[in-house]
């Protein structure tokens, strides 16, 4: 990494706002806590939680045109939902602007938002720091940030997968095919 954890956030701070901020601080202290947790690298896991957002500095109507000039693909369900490009995005604009050179911390931020098939350590964790930190508040968070403390990493993940896809299907939203093979696949690994 070409700059400090506090050079990353002091620029971070000037292109979110106030609320998005906090969140991504409380996102990055929260997968470092994880990360201890289940014996991980904490700096890496730090890293990955405070960028995940980085990209939500656009508008999202601008992230289609922001994920094209990068050369990502910009699928049926992006289309629909061009908020779900802000995690692609954002694995870009770790290297660009925030000088993190690490394919590993870029995956944690590309799949922080719907998961995928092979999810490393790390992105399940960044994954669901996202979903507990302390700024978060909904029905079911109490439970997840009980699993934080008890369960295992497979186990919390698919739990936060699984409340992913019912709050989706409440609300009438679109199943991104990620999450359904990551919620999948963990399901299979159990077996």
């Amino acid at each position: 990494m070409t700059k400090s954890y506090d050079e990353m956030r002091a620029i971070l701070e000037q292109r979110l706002s106030p609320g998005r901020y906090r969140h991504s601080l409380g996102v990055a202290d929260t997968a470092a806590a994880l990360a201890r947790r289940f014996g991980m690298n904490e700096e890496r896991a730090r890293v990955a939680g405070l960028l995940h957002d980085c990209a939500r500095s656009y508008e999202t109507a601008q992230l289609p045109a922001e994920a094209r000039r990068r050369g990502i693909p910009v699928g049926k369900i992006e289309a629909a939902m061009p908020l779900l490009l802000h995690a692609y995005v954002g694995a870009y604009l770790i290297y660009e602007v925030y000088g993190v050179d690490d394919a590993v911390v870029a995956q944690a931020v590309w799949r922080h938002t719907v998961g995928g098939e092979n999810m490393t350590a790390l992105d399940k964790i960044v994954y669901f720091a996202d979903m507990i930190e302390p700024s978060r508040a909904y029905p079911e968070v109490e439970k997840l940030r009980e699993l934080a403390r008890t369960a295992s990493l497979d186990e919390m993940v698919l739990a936060g997968l699984t409340e992913s896809v019912r709050f989706v299907i409440q609300k009438g939203g679109l199943l991104h095919p990620d999450t359904i093979a990551a919620r999948n696949e963990l399901i299979l690994g159990k077996r």
